[in-house]
C-alpha cells in the first residue's frame, strides 16, 4: 500500500473522529471520536516514518501517543462517572446545567 493509501485512511478516520465529537451528546461518545482522531495521527505518523525511510521513529512517536491516549481516556473516563453518580446522566447537555 502506497503513502497516499495510508493517508487517506487516516484522513477518513480522522473526519469520523471529528464528526463524532461534534455530533454527539453522550460524554462516552465524544471519547471515543477523540480517540478516533488520535489514532488517524498515529496512523499518519507511521505511515510517514515508513515512506521516509526512518522505520522507528515514527512508532516511538505513535507508542507515545497511544500512552498519552490511555491516560486521557482514564482521566476522562473517572470524570464521566463521578458526573454520572452525581446527575445521573452522561449526556454533554447535562454539564453545563451543573455549573454552580
Amino acid at each position: 500500500m502506497s503513502l497516499n493509501g495510508f493517508l487517506i485512511v487516516g484522513a477518513l478516520l480522522f473526519a469520523i473522529g471529528a464528526y463524532g465529537v461534534l455530533s454527539r451528546r453522550n460524554a462516552i461518545g465524544v471519547l471515543i471520536g477523540i480517540e478516533m482522531m488520535l489514532n488517524a495521527a498515529n496512523i499518519n505518523l507511521v505511515a510517514f516514518s515508513r515512506h521516509l525511510g526512518n522505520d522507528v521513529d515514527g512508532a516511538v512517536y505513535a507508542i507515545f501517543v497511544i500512552m498519552l491516549a490511555a491516560a486521557e481516556a482514564a482521566v476522562a473516563i473517572a470524570i464521566v462517572l463521578n458526573v454520572f453518580h452525581h446527575a445521573a446522566s452522561i449526556s454533554v447537555d447535562d454539564y453545563t446545567e451543573m455549573k454552580g
